[in-house]
């Protein structure tokens, strides 16, 4: 089974490399953009709601990490701590 974390890392770099956007994935690079004359560049109305998409999906991952990892820790069985000191 791959990790979670590999693949979001594969899906960031995929977008950094294979796409114009680069994927927004930082919101200073979407503030920045904003700033930006170019093809890539963002309208500075359109800020706020990168941002917000970003907050969201932070907000869900950590969510979705707090419990996949909860659960994994509650299904590893409980143990004694081993003294291995003098």
């Amino acid at each position: 089974m791959t990790s979670p974390r590999i693949c979001v890392a594969v899906y960031i770099v995929s977008a950094y490399w294979f796409t114009a956007s680069t994927s927004f994935a930082n919101p200073a690079v979407a503030v920045a953009r904003s700033l930006t004359n170019t093809f890539a560049g963002i309208r500075p109305q359109d800020v706020p709601g990168f941002i917000g998409a970003q907050l969201a999906g932070a907000a869900l991952a950590t969510a979705l990490d707090a419990w996949f990892y909860q659960a994994k820790a509650e299904a590893v069985p409980k143990t004694e701590a081993v003294n291995t000191g003098p």
